[in-house]
């Protein structure tokens, strides 16, 4: 973690437990969650303690400026970093991750919207999975209606990108291993978009995913997700994500539909115009030069290996 982003408050020791799952760092970013984050807690160590997982538990304070950090200073049994400033649910991930001392990590959020009660069921998962996402497509999902819209077109972008079927893009409930996140830390944003990316990138670079149905609740607070600009900053992630992992997959269908274009201005040129155009010349060129951009970038994709 950086001087810039934050330090240790609290350091615990890690909780030991007998049973056969996995030992893991559960991961919580908290940004002005003072109505909601001690509740949570509470829950999560008695379902922990009970399932006798070993287990520790990071809460990274994102420069809150309400009482959170206050509530969380002298709460027993957590690990707590924070931030000096708000850098973002991504960032916060990122430093709990970086400050993790277990091969699996979970994800949760700490304003109750979570069926944490689920955590030990997901970790049992894990021995057929690289990353088991809870999925909200419970039979009890409170979720808003104006999201639906937006997240509806992104989903099947984002299966059409990867090929794979997504039954929840981003949620905040997973299980994934460290080893492999921390190879895409460079390229996961800062803000809220890190799970979509996350997702994205496991699946494009063919690890397993799993994907288990829960509930979804209606969160304590106001919540912090902007509809229309979240919407646009995913979109564009996605679209780097492709080109990052599958340039072929994003530009040779522009390229396709230069070539279309091409096709058809040039069959007007011949049999109705009788002339070259210009504009038949510029959408061949246009087709040309992205078509072998992708190329290129698929070839240097595959000599360098990417991560």
């Amino acid at each position: 973690m950086s001087e810039d982003q934050g330090s240790y408050l609290v350091g615990v020791d890690l909780i030991r437990g007998n049973s056969s799952s996995p030992a893991f760092s559960l991961i919580i970013p908290a940004y002005n969650e003072q109505n909601g984050i001690i509740p949570v807690l509470d829950e999560l160590q008695a379902t922990l303690r009970a399932a006798a997982c070993e287990y520790e538990i990071i809460v990274v304070n994102d420069g809150s400026s309400d009482d959170t950090g206050k509530l969380l200073r002298p709460y027993k049994g957590i690990r707590l970093l924070e931030h000096r400033r708000n850098c973002g649910y991504g960032a916060s991930l990122k430093t709990g991750i970086r400050n993790a001392q277990y091969p699996w990590i979970v994800i949760t959020d700490a304003d109750g919207t979570y069926p944490n009660d689920r955590i030990p069921h997901l970790i049992a998962l894990t021995a057929q999975a690289d990353m088991v996402v809870g999925a909200r497509i419970g039979a009890n999902v409170q979720y808003s209606n104006l999201r639906k819209i937006p997240k509806w077109f992104l989903v099947r972008f984002a299966q059409w990108l990867t090929r794979s079927p997504i039954p929840d893009l981003n949620s905040g409930l997973r299980v994934f291993r460290k080893s492999i996140v921390e190879r895409f830390l460079t390229i996961l944003p800062d803000n809220f978009s890190f799970t979509t990316s996350i997702t994205v990138a496991m699946l494009m670079s063919n690890y397993a995913v799993h994907y288990e149905p829960i509930d979804y609740h209606a969160r304590v607070g106001k919540s912090k997700i902007k509809p229309i600009r979240d919407t646009l900053r995913f979109v564009q992630l996605i679209l780097r994500t492709g080109v990052y992992f599958a340039p072929l997959r994003v530009f040779m269908p522009l390229a396709g539909l230069f070539f279309t274009g091409f096709l058809i201005t040039l069959f007007q040129d011949l049999f109705v115009r009788e002339d070259l155009t210009e504009r038949t010349l510029i959408l061949l060129i246009a087709a040309t030069q992205i078509g072998m951009f992708a190329l290129l970038a698929d070839m240097i994709d595959k000599r360098t290996g990417r991560l």
